[in-house]
């Protein structure tokens, strides 16, 4: 790789750190709530989208786009693990009134 392709790749994972950075202050956010702030739709096309974005960066080899990608996605899905770890748990509650 030359001088000029690798300052391409430093500018783009600097980019896509950047990008990501709203997506790591909200997952800090639900961390430490432990349950997620965000409409439930958000988080499957989030997925489906970042699914999608992965197939794409895959098949033109960018590893800027891949990590950014693959990073993401451990995000969303751990977002819907929170939510339906609590929907469980609400829904295993006894119903008002009941006690």
């Amino acid at each position: 790789m030359q001088g000029q392709g690798i300052l391409w790749l430093i500018i783009g994972f600097t980019g896509q750190a950047l990008f990501s950075m709203r997506f790591i202050v909200q997952w800090i956010y639900t961390e430490r709530l432990r349950r997620s702030v965000i409409p439930l739709a958000f988080w499957y096309f989030s997925v489906a989208g970042g699914i999608t974005l992965l197939a794409y960066a895959i098949h033109r080899r960018d590893p800027v786009f891949i990590v950014g990608q693959g990073a993401g996605l451990f995000i969303y899905l751990r977002n819907l693990y929170f939510i339906h770890r609590v929907q469980k748990r609400e829904a295993t509650r006894a119903p008002a009134g009941t006690e």
